[in-house]
């Protein structure tokens, strides 16, 4: 578990540099990990690409509808910054 949030959390250093392509793809390994802390750093991962390129994280978020695929925890910390009605539209899988 340590070596798999420890994996997600190293690519802060490359998502502050635009570099997201680390984030995302051990993003859509770890997309349905049941454990919280990998969940909790995954979505926060996620928030801080949406932080830098909204479009990007949105565009991950929908793409093959993985936001419906992704644990509760993890959706909301990713989306934690969206507007409150796209958030809201998250949430209710009606994106």
């Amino acid at each position: 578990m340590w070596e798999r949030r420890i994996s997600i959390i190293t690519c802060l250093h490359f998502i502050k540099h635009s570099d997201f392509y680390d984030a995302l793809r051990i993003s859509e390994i770890l997309l349905t990990n049941q454990h919280d802390l990998i969940q909790k750093a995954v979505g926060w991962m996620l928030r801080e690409i949406g932080n830098i390129d909204y479009d990007a994280e949105f565009a991950f978020l929908v793409e093959d509808d993985r936001y419906n695929k992704m644990p509760r925890t993890m959706l909301r910390y990713a989306i934690e910054k969206f507007d409150p009605d796209v958030r809201k539209q998250f949430l209710n899988g009606t994106i």
